[in-house]
């Protein structure tokens, strides 16, 4: 008997509803809440399937659950599987509801320039007919946000642990802080340092945030001070015209100028950051079931990020 054929009997629906909440969770104990089960028992369910698909799926270490090569491509498929089911079971309980998906995430402002539009270019390529709602803000305003349940998902910075009470947290980067400027800022012509950075304008973030926090440790470490000539902000768009046509030194994580130092638009000085950067990444309430469409934009999100 064909082997696909045993295959496709065998394997059941709880295998895939397993399989995608670990995937999602990051950790067999988060992924167990999830489902309301033991751990022992979804473990034991993950075993049958990576047995029944005879590789292995996921990674298991000290930081939880990693999705292999193979295990990203499944979990399209599973997905895809799950996804079809869902919108089956729709058709029947509301033939006439033709109300979109929608889908609210709430991500750092950085984030939101430097990943997103990736992001939701692809995720929209496999799921046309979802809305998302996306909303920029402060770290401490999108962990309180989360819990109060505004958002469905959100892409920020680990925080204490009294923050992060009742919050799934998946590491994507450690994002590090850069200087950049226009292309022909006379700085570049120079033999750079902070202190000479610090002789033209600055825009920054405002006190409090986790970029200001950074640029001061690294003015500190060197005995350096912001010059007068100072624009605090937490708009990233207007902080990117300050450096994009003016002189303007623009301290900036890293995560949101990828694009411009790409494409050369703007270019980085050769200053080192402080530390080894801010821990950026998926943050999901505990015990919160996704909707379908959320989880596979929360596999697009690693998707992107990993490739």
């Amino acid at each position: 008997m064909d082997k696909n054929y045993l295959f496709n009997q065998r394997i059941r629906l709880r295998h895939l509803h397993t399989f995608v909440a670990v995937a999602q969770q990051g950790t067999l104990g988060r992924a167990a809440e999830t489902l309301s089960l033991s751990q022992p028992a979804l473990s034991k369910t993950l075993n049958e399937l990576e047995e029944l698909t005879g590789v292995r799926l996921f990674e298991r270490g000290r930081l939880g659950a990693q999705l292999t090569t193979i295990g990203e491509q499944f979990l399209t498929h599973a997905i895809k599987v799950l996804d079809a089911l869902n919108h089956a079971g729709q058709s029947f309980a509301s033939p006439v509801s033709d109300r979109p998906v929608v889908i609210r995430l709430g991500a750092l402002t950085t984030a939101a320039m430097g990943m997103l539009p990736q992001i939701l270019d692809r995720f929209h390529q496999q799921q046309p007919q979802a809305t998302v709602q996306v909303a920029t803000l402060h770290n401490n305003v999108l962990l309180a946000g989360l819990k109060a349940g505004e958002f469905d998902i959100g892409i920020g910075r680990m925080a204490d642990a009294g923050m992060m009470a009742g919050l799934a947290y998946e590491l994507l980067f450690l994002e590090s802080l850069r200087l950049v400027v226009r292309p022909e800022h006379p700085l570049l012509s120079d033999n750079v340092t902070l202190s000479r950075a610090l002789q033209w304008p600055v825009v920054i973030s405002p006190e409090g945030t986790a970029p200001r926090r950074i640029a001061q440790a690294m003015m500190d470490e060197q005995g350096c001070k912001l010059p007068a000539s100072c624009v605090e902000t937490s708009s990233t768009s207007l902080a990117r015209q300050l450096a994009l046509r003016y002189d303007y030194v623009w301290f900036v994580p890293s995560g949101a100028v990828k694009e411009d130092l790409s494409h050369s638009s703007l270019a980085a000085l050769p200053v080192a950051s402080h530390g080894p950067g801010e821990p950026v990444g998926i943050i999901t309430r505990s015990g919160n079931p996704l909707c379908l469409s959320a989880e596979i934009l929360l596999a697009t999100i690693r998707k992107c990020h990993s490739g």
